[in-house]
């Protein structure tokens, strides 16, 4: 079973909203059909699923974590041999995208709004 920290990371890399200490009222996950899917799959995972969402929040996790680094170097074009590639932050952020959206894939969910403002459906 993956554990509070790490379903907090599946939504927020699939681009979904925070699920919060308890749902109440007419808001929160269980009113949108691909988050509702998102938890009851997150919730309901075979231990060889669960190792496979453990090696992409791995990789998501590497690869958010060097779009910050990658600003170190705004400020140098070239440095001896070494030249600044303009477009690495773009591109990280492209590559940490692509991998979300792969995992989304797998938990068979449409990304959510925050990965690339998606509308969600709501359950009527």
């Amino acid at each position: 079973m993956l554990t509070d920290q790490q379903k907090t990371d599946v939504r927020r890399f699939c681009g979904y909203p925070a699920y919060g200490a308890s749902p109440a009222g007419n808001i929160g996950w269980r009113f949108y059909t691909a988050y509702g899917l998102l938890e009851y799959r997150m919730n309901n995972l075979s231990a060889a699923e669960i190792a496979v969402v453990l090696n992409y929040l791995t990789t998501l996790t590497l690869l958010e974590s060097a779009v910050p680094a990658a600003s170190e170097n705004l400020d140098t074009e070239k440095a001896a041999s070494w030249m600044h590639n303009p477009g690495e932050i773009t591109d990280r952020l492209r590559l940490l995208d692509e991998w979300r959206r792969r995992l989304c894939s797998f938990f068979g969910v449409p990304p959510g709004e925050g990965l690339n403002g998606n509308c969600l459906s709501w359950v009527v």
